[in-house]
């Protein structure tokens, strides 16, 4: 029997804060139309985007229609919700060229054919809005004292908040109308930081058509240890195999602190409620086989079972020493001629990204955490070159877990 959407949703740790909770659970019985909103500030989307993502996701699996909307007019504005300063401010064309790319990426977790789900860009209503118009028909039912109140702006009144990013409340409210009075969209998904601009959409919804739409807000992620969701020591981790590649995506996820399996399996991945509960009554190498379950099922879902596949098989080829290659490790290809001529250790790992710098390069080196090809490396200046290659690779390693292939090139 298949669960509520509510339920499923409740059940996996996606609601944080929701209106008119006596009424939503029989609202989703019946199909409904729904949306979640992506700024394109970047040219593709990260881990820290995947709950609003897995929640359209879940949405769609049981009968909904998701809307995705990409704010390619907002992000002319940048959303102020959880930030100290104002966001870097994009050329027209970056965020054209950056709502494009992330179209594309949506693809791999939602169905759009036959109208199943929606993509929707807001520049399409936003940027052609009259300035006095919408002051006259939209401002007039905003409360500025309501608005500072709010969440999304009591952070940045301490540091400052200029006009342009007070503007993102009626922008992003005035989606929500468009959406109920062309789409028939009722409900509204997105960060919990996002309750204060949810609420004025809801209102707005109200004052201008009467109706009532709804709210679901997701909880902001950290990890046990209390670090951001989706941030390591080399950067963000993208939803983008090329800036992401499948094999590191794959190990973000094995790296997973103990404490956090049971909580991103039910959020990350769509094994059943029942089976992620074994999982996470193992311990010690079970629960490491339940790492291996995540980050499997994660990476099939954001690069597709054979990249999954591939990574698990170069992972278990490095840490076990079992069968399988190692083509899915990130690559970097060095000239022939720098080869010839040797390329300091610290150099490498600094060139690979393993390691931010050439002095955290160094202290990696000296403190015995750097290997090439499973040997440490001894000294920071060692020289490494042709002669060092194998069936015509090198395997730089930093830690335990990140690993690096260099290709001649």
């Amino acid at each position: 029997m298949t669960v509520p959407v509510y339920e499923a949703l409740r059940d996996r740790g996606f609601i944080a804060q929701a209106t008119a909770e006596d009424v939503l659970p029989n609202l989703l019985q019946n199909s409904i139309a729904c949306y979640a909103g992506f700024d394109p500030t970047a040219s593709a989307l990260h881990v820290g985007h995947l709950l609003p993502i897995m929640a359209l996701v879940h949405m769609q699996r049981c009968g909904h229609r998701p809307i995705v909307l990409v704010g390619g007019g907002t992000a002319m504005i940048g959303d102020p919700s959880g930030k100290n300063e104002m966001r870097r401010i994009l050329s027209r064309e970056e965020i054209e060229d950056n709502a494009v790319k992330i179209k594309q990426q949506f693809s791999r977790y939602l169905d759009f054919t036959d109208g199943r789900a929606v993509m929707l860009n807001n520049a399409e209503w936003l940027l052609s809005l009259n300035y006095i118009e919408f002051l006259r028909d939209i401002g007039c039912h905003f409360s500025v004292n309501r608005m500072i109140a709010s969440e999304a702006y009591k952070m940045r009144l301490e540091t400052g908040l200029n006009f342009i990013e007070f503007n993102y409340m009626l922008l992003q409210s005035y989606d929500f109308l468009h959406l109920y009075r062309d789409h028939n969209c009722v409900l509204q998904l997105g960060g919990n930081d996002q309750w204060g601009n949810i609420v004025a959409g809801i209102d707005l919804v109200r004052r201008v058509t009467g109706a009532t739409v709804y709210g679901i807000t997701l909880p902001l992620i950290t990890t046990a240890a209390g670090h951001k969701m989706g941030k390591t020591e080399a950067g963000a981790v993208w939803l983008d195999a090329e800036k992401t590649a499948p094999y590191e995506y794959y190990q973000y996820w094995m790296n997973t602190d103990d404490r956090d399996v049971e909580r991103f399996l039910l959020l990350f991945t769509l094994l059943p409620v029942a089976e992620i509960k074994e999982y996470a009554r193992e311990q010690g190498s079970s629960l490491q086989r339940a790492k291996e379950i995540l980050a499997f099922e994660a990476t099939s879902i954001t690069h597709g079972i054979d990249a999954a596949q591939k990574a698990r098989e170069s992972a278990h080829s490095i840490f076990y020493g079992e069968g399988g290659d190692i083509d899915s490790l990130p690559a970097t290809t060095i000239e022939g001629q720098r080869l010839q001529q040797g390329i300091a250790a610290y150099v490498l790992f600094e060139e690979t990204g393993l390691c931010t710098s050439r002095a955290e390069a160094r202290r990696l080196i000296q403190e015995g955490g750097a290997y090439i090809n499973g040997k440490r490396v001894q000294s920071f200046d060692e020289m490494v070159g042709a002669a060092d290659f194998k069936a015509g690779s090198l395997i730089l390693r930093a830690g335990k877990k990140r690993y690096h292939r260099i290709m001649p090139q």
